[in-house]
């Protein structure tokens, strides 16, 4: 088996390093044997392209991203472009995904969210029309997982913002509005998230049991081209 190279984007938070640690230990414990190697691509470390220069031949590439972005798009392939040494499959970015549906809506029963009425969905959001565009795809697995609806929102990129979601919801007479934070672990991004104005927010997705099961996905289906 090919390594699994599982790259994420990277955080000075501690908690969210420790989340991504914890989630590759998921990873490993569903699939004993294969070897798994973490890499960033912004802020923590190591870095990918440090990463890659200790790497040859064949590797399979997992981005550990919600959606098809820059880093995607410009800053892996040329880390890659410049470790010729290396012989890379890149899978898909794991969002959009009724995985990542159920491992929301989990992180939603934790925090006891309301069980009617809908819901906001938080992304980090991005200047890429696409990603946006897999944000909301993501948004009506998570209606249909929950059964009522959930909606896109961008905490940068885009708009609506969660609190401009929730306050637009408040004034169609929601009370009680949940935040699902879509994002992989703690940092900037989910304290930003959970100190807006819904009723509660969830934690991110972190170390889920569904999100391992779909990093392992990503990989089986880029080793055998799907």
């Amino acid at each position: 088996m090919p390594p699994l190279l599982a790259v994420a984007h990277g955080t000075r938070d501690p908690a969210g390093t420790a989340a991504t640690e914890e989630l590759l230990d998921r990873v490993r414990e569903l699939r004993p044997g294969l070897s798994v190697v973490l890499a960033y691509v912004d802020v923590a470390r190591p870095h990918l392209s440090d990463v890659l220069a200790g790497l040859s031949g064949e590797v399979v590439l997992v981005p550990l991203l919600l959606g098809t972005g820059f880093h995607i798009r410009v800053d892996i392939p040329d880390a890659l472009a410049a470790a010729p040494h290396v012989r890379a499959r890149i899978s898909r970015a794991l969002g959009p995904h009724p995985l990542l549906a159920s491992a929301l809506a989990d992180r939603l029963a934790e925090v006891r969210a309301p069980a009617r009425g809908p819901v906001v969905l938080a992304s980090a959001g991005s200047s890429d029309p696409t990603s946006r565009a897999a944000t909301a795809t993501m948004a009506t697995l998570l209606t249909r997982r929950l059964g009522r609806p959930a909606i896109p929102s961008y905490l940068c990129g885009g708009a609506p913002t969660p609190a401009a979601a929730v306050a637009a919801l408040h004034a169609e007479g929601y009370r009680d509005v949940a935040v699902a934070s879509y994002l992989m672990t703690p940092g900037f991004f989910a304290r930003k998230a959970a100190s807006g104005t819904g009723t509660v927010t969830s934690a991110p997705l972190g170390a889920h049991g569904a999100v391992a099961r779909l990093i392992l996905d990503r990989y089986d289906g880029a080793s055998s081209g799907r």
